[in-house]
């Protein structure tokens, strides 16, 4: 069965589970003992810090091994901001965030701290001026992932990080979804990733904090690793982990390129093959293995339910919000359509007969499930009313905008159809379904029970 999500989890890679297996036999005692077990495990530890730093492109001391990729994100935010708190209490991120990121700052606005959100494009990238309007006399850090999570674009961060540099404040970098493909350019201060990222086990991260930056641990003071992360460390999945990016590392640029081409191919073919899509992040600036798409018309969760009987494994906007029914940040942030969103992430040897089988099934997947919701085939033909009101109030996505398409062709050129609905998706999916079509979004305002969406008919 095809698993297209890698960039939830990639499989565990070759080189990691050979590690691992080597490694439990030697690496079981604790590397801080002076006695033959300790020293062995400790020379297993020091190598493959030395592995992973080299990598990340730090200082092994300047490297610590955590139990996650989000446990590397919060360290770095409350150590930081802890070390400079005489600098003042205020913290800069962008819109699109993985949400361990986003839920810290929200944790630190909420004890009292600010926090300033920068806005992105509709391609999902910030722009370094913006960013560097956005620093002021009491930023005490700014946070920057190197590539979106859900959509693949990739962002300015050499350019991000010489305005932090310029304006005196710490750069900390997500790097959980590129670090497989390559060194995060630029003057960064800390960098957090994930092992099970780019193939290796899950419950190990990495925090490289620079020498000179202020930092601060939280927490009871422990003597393991700089005392970024307490306890007793997993020596056998440490070593894996390093093992496994130097593996990836090793064929990144080929795997790269080729991964680059079939992800190309469906970028390209999707929208030739579904009517009514739109391929979101920036086709050019991104990751080669990501691509994401949204299907108007269609339900994202009985889309993936519907993929995964036809043994194709694919995600729905960010991996961390699928599960709920409010519509992705990220997609929210760039101003795109977010109903019937697909995310197709490929795993380092995916083949190409497999992409193409997916391209053969994907139409007809999505036109099932449009006929079961009773999605508009064509448009209906021009009506004398001036305006209609259709009420959507309790339906959830994708349903209010099946209901204005339809209801469009009630009203002549000119005419105003007005939806009203409470679903959260709604304000989202109604101007991009405009913007798709070729009409008019004349704006909205609150109703009892939810919202009135007005949609001018221009064509």
């Amino acid at each position: 069965m095809p698993y297209f999500d890698a960039a939830s989890s990639a499989p565990l890679h070759p080189v990691a589970r050979q590690a691992l297996q080597a490694s439990l036999d030697e690496g079981w005692a604790d590397p801080a003992r002076l006695y033959r077990e300790g020293r062995r495990a400790r020379l297993l530890l020091d190598a493959a810090r030395e592995a992973a730093a080299d990598a990340v492109g730090c200082r092994p001391d300047e490297l610590s091994f955590t139990s996650s990729g989000t446990s590397a994100v919060h360290t770095g935010i409350y150590g930081s901001l802890s070390g400079r708190r005489r600098v003042g209490r205020h913290l800069a991120v962008s819109a699109v965030e993985h949400s361990s990121v986003l839920h810290a700052a929200a944790a630190h606005e909420a004890a009292g701290g600010s926090v300033t959100e920068v806005p992105v494009d509709r391609t999902g990238r910030v722009s370094p001026e913006t960013y560097a309007a956005a620093l002021r006399r009491d930023t005490a850090l700014a946070c920057l992932q190197s590539a979106n999570h859900e959509v693949g674009t990739l962002q300015p961060v050499a350019e991000v990080a010489e305005a932090c540099r310029e304006a005196g404040v710490p750069l900390l970098v997500d790097a959980a979804q590129s670090l497989a493909w390559g060194r995060v350019e630029g003057a960064w201060s800390m960098l957090a990733a994930s092992a099970h990222k780019w193939g290796g086990p899950a419950g190990v991260g990495l925090l490289a904090v620079r020498k000179g930056v202020r930092f601060s641990p939280q927490g009871p003071a422990d003597e393991r690793e700089s005392g970024r992360a307490a306890g007793f460390e997993n020596i056998p999945a440490i070593v894996a982990a390093a093992a496994s990016l130097r593996a990836v590392r090793a064929g990144a640029a080929a795997e790269a390129e080729r991964l680059r081409g079939l992800v190309d191919r469906i970028r390209a073919r999707v929208a030739e093959l579904v009517p009514d899509v739109e391929v979101v992040g920036d086709p050019l600036r991104r990751l080669p293995h990501l691509v994401t798409f949204s299907c108007l018309y269609v339900d994202g969760e009985t889309l993936l339910h519907e993929l995964d009987r036809a043994e194709f494994s694919v995600s729905s906007g960010s991996s961390c919000t699928s599960s709920t029914l409010t519509p992705s940040h990220v997609l929210r942030a760039m101003g795109v359509l977010s109903e019937g969103n697909v995310r197709v992430s490929l795993p380092t040897g995916t083949p190409e007969q497999e992409v193409d089988r997916f391209l053969e099934v994907l139409p007809e997947v999505v036109a099932s499930v449009r006929t079961r919701l009773g999605a508009p085939v064509a448009s209906a033909g021009a009506a004398d009313a001036q305006e209609f009101v259709v009420d959507s109030l309790g339906k959830l996505c994708p349903i209010p905008v099946i209901e204005l398409a339809k209801a469009i062709g009630n009203v002549p050129v000119g005419g105003v159809v007005t939806v009203l609905a409470d679903d959260e998706a709604a304000r989202l999916d109604i101007p991009a379904w405009c913007e798709m079509r070729g009409q008019e979004y004349a704006g909205e305002h609150p109703v009892a029970g939810g919202t009135a969406y007005r949609v001018r008919r221009t064509s």
